[in-house]
Formats: C-alpha cells, structure tokens, sequence
C-alpha cells in the first residue's frame, strides 16, 4: 500500500455507537498526522507544536468520494462527525465540503468536533452555522490556566475565544454542545469552576454541557480526575445549567444508597442519565427511583439524544414560567 492509499483509508472511520450523538460516521480532516493550534496536555496524540493552518492537506474530492463509499456500506447513521487529528476548522476548504456533503444527502445531521479557537475567523464562524451540530471545547476561560492544560498558538488570546463562542451561543439557532475535560490539579479547582460557571450561564442556546476527563494516555505526564470528583464538581455549577458527566472512569467506586427525599434532591440539582444511576445508586436505590417514577415524581427529559431524570415540578415550573 503507498502513501495515498494509506491516507484515504484513513478519512473516513467509524460507524461509531455514541450515546451523546447517535450512530456517527466520522471524517477525519487531517489524516496523515496531528495539525492542530492547540497542544492540550490530555491530548492522545504526540506533542506536536501549535500551527495556524494545515500544510498536509486532502482534497476534498478524495474526501466526498470515501464518504460515499462509506455511505453505501453503512446508510443508517444518524449524524456525519467532522474530526482531526488535531483541529478540523484548520482544513482550507471547509465550507466546500460542506457544501458537497448536504448535496449527497440532506437527511444526515453533520457535527464537528471543534477548540472554539476558530471562531474568531469570521469565514469559519459562518461556516458553522450552517451545521446541525456543533461541539466546541472550553477547558478554562482564565488566561494562566487556559495556556497550561490547552497550550495554545502565541496567537490565540481567551478572551477574544470566549466573546466569539458567546456571539456564537446567540447566532446558532439548532444543537450546540459545550466540552469540558477537567485534569487534576489545573482547572478542577473552584476558582476556575467558578469562573466557568459564571461565563456558561451567559450563554444561550446550549444543548447539553458534557464535563469529562482524561480516558486515555495523555501526551503529556497529567491525570484526570475520578468520577465522584466529577459529581461533586457538576453540583458546583449552577442548578439550571444542562450539565451531563460524560467521562465514566472511576465510576465504580461511587456507589452509594439514597432516600426517595435524597433521590428527588439530587435530581433537582442534577438532573441524571440512567448510566449515571447505573454508577451511583445501589440496588434499592435504583427500586426507589423505579417507584417515585410509577408515582410519577420523577419524570424523563430528552436533551439531545440523551434522557434525563429531573423532579416533574421541575418541568411544571418550567413550563409555567413558558
């Protein structure tokens, strides 16, 4: 196999079960190695240093005819992901591919997978707009801790990043998700915590807010944090933020037993998936649960392609305030 051979087998991957996002079919816009404006501590591929813009790049013919391919042994996918190995904005010709990707199919939802760093391009802030999802990753929004754990381009400043996701956030009027993955000892402290709290609740328009942390080996010698540092980090953002704990490491360690009263406080300050119930409640617990949901005091919400359990006066309220 030569070179070209080898990269064209490497664009397109997947399908992938993902229960954030439903059955995806991922492009990856940079297959030949990492090309990307951050080097994140966490990252699973070798450190590389930051650039602005890709120099290894596939054409975007090479790219629909691999998709189509793809396509034709797998039709049933719910949603088309557009990834790197390293940045997938930094691609030239990303409105292009797009383009050609909506023409294949229109009933296939496209996503990225994105830093947020490109945002403040004004070409590839429109660009995304025109998708049905998009991830944008925000790890710190203070400048010491942002330049530690994501190790930006000299260029790329946090403030110019946040103000473009905000303007972003009251732009983009279909699915808009916010990541981010804590590492011990950088951003899981309250300061930082508080910090993004206070700047997550300025947004609009947010589908779901996933915090995670480090599930594979790291380019560099850091460590995630465990899965009850992650329930107890969620509770200290606020309550009506749609915060879903995505990373499940450690998660058998928290197991734990609550009262009906318990159950439908930590709901209403949490709504949880039935993974999450999986991985924190105990057997009578989760027969608790079964019965307050019979009685129907706690009602299921559907938040992207997740189901989450919130106290039914929660929607009540909600629904009144409408």
């Amino acid at each position: 196999m030569n070179a070209i051979e080898s990269v064209q087998n490497n664009i397109i991957f997947g399908p992938i079960q993902s229960r954030r996002f439903g059955t995806s079919l991922g492009i990856d816009l940079s297959p030949a190695y990492k090309q990307c404006d951050f080097d994140c501590l966490y990252c699973e591929l070798a450190p590389a240093a930051a650039v602005l813009k890709q120099t290894d790049i596939v054409n975007p013919e090479t790219i629909i005819k691999e998709l189509q391919k793809a396509l034709a042994e797998h039709p049933y996918i719910d949603v088309i992901t557009l990834t790197a190995n390293g940045e997938p904005t930094l691609y030239p010709y990303l409105d292009k591919l797009i383009e050609k990707i909506k023409a294949i199919n229109k009933s296939y939802q496209i996503l990225i997978l994105t830093n947020s760093a490109a945002l403040t391009n004004s070409h590839i802030f429109n660009t995304l707009l025109k998708l049905d999802k998009v991830k944008l990753s925000l790890d710190a929004v203070s400048p010491e801790i942002f330049a530690k754990i994501d190790r930006p381009h000299k260029s790329i400043d946090i403030k110019n990043l946040t103000c473009k996701v905000k303007e972003f956030a009251d732009m983009h009027t279909k699915e808009l998700y916010i990541e981010i993955l804590f590492v011990h000892g950088l951003n899981d402290g309250d300061k930082e915590i508080q910090l993004l709290n206070s700047f997550l609740k300025t947004l609009h328009n947010v589908t779901r807010i996933d915090i995670g942390t480090i599930d594979r080996p790291p380019a560099y010698p850091v460590q995630g944090v465990s899965y009850t540092d992650l329930v107890n980090i969620s509770h200290k953002f606020d309550s009506s933020l749609p915060i879903h704990i995505a990373s499940r490491t450690h998660a058998e360690s928290n197991i734990s037993s609550y009262t009906d009263k318990e159950i439908v406080n930590t709901l209403d300050k949490r709504p949880l998936t039935f993974k999450d119930i999986e991985l924190l409640f105990d057997e009578e617990s989760k027969t608790r649960l079964q019965n307050l949901i019979k009685s129907k005091k706690i009602s299921i919400k559907l938040n992207g392609n997740l189901k989450f359990l919130v106290p039914s006066q929660n929607l009540q309220r909600k629904r009144r305030k409408s």
